[in-house]
């Protein structure tokens, strides 16, 4: 999972998680924002070529130039996809033998990406449960910024699985 990222490459700010006590302590705290983000049109083209999502407000300038928004904008599940990133800037597990996408609990898109504007992310962790086999879930709320917006561009509610190594402490009602 992106989270779980080598030590090396992980930005000087980013927040280590070694356990279940610190994911507890963390539940209602802020993490971010992350670095600024410029969406680029190849990005946006890319990800519709990958998708075979080629709406036109996505991938025409030229006649995105006379909508609403006065140019192409992301689409909002590239947005969405763009959430491990923004996580891996905030966040890292140390002792973490596995790590998976468990689900999202609820997505919703307030404002569009228009193409050439900065997006940043900010999370919160919402809840830790124990898991069987040394694991935890965890709900964290991600948010998607837009620079000088008034709302978001995404706000997502994802699940994550995390197992942790034998060697790292017992999680409270998980099985050895």
């Amino acid at each position: 999972m992106p989270d779980i990222i080598d030590p090396a490459t992980a930005p000087a700010d980013v927040t280590v998680y070694r356990g279940v006590d610190d994911l507890l302590a963390a539940i209602g705290q802020e993490l971010g924002p992350t670095e600024w983000l410029t969406m680029q049109q190849a990005r946006i083209d890319a990800f519709a070529d990958a998708t075979e999502d080629h709406q036109w407000i996505h991938v025409d300038p030229s006649r995105a130039a006379e909508s609403p928004y006065g140019a192409t904008i992301a689409h909002g599940f590239l947005t969405l996809s763009l959430l491990p990133y923004f996580m891996s800037s905030l966040r890292r597990f140390d002792g973490v033998r596995m790590g998976i996408n468990y689900g999202l609990d609820k997505v919703r898109f307030p404002a569009a990406v228009p193409t050439g504007t900065r997006i940043r992310g900010r999370m919160r962790m919402d809840d830790v449960q124990a898991l069987p086999d040394n694991g935890v879930q965890l709900t964290t709320t991600i948010t998607v910024e837009v620079e000088d917006a008034a709302k978001p561009a995404c706000v997502a509610t994802l699940v994550s699985r995390y197992y942790f190594n034998a060697s790292s402490d017992p999680i409270e009602g998980s099985t050895p």
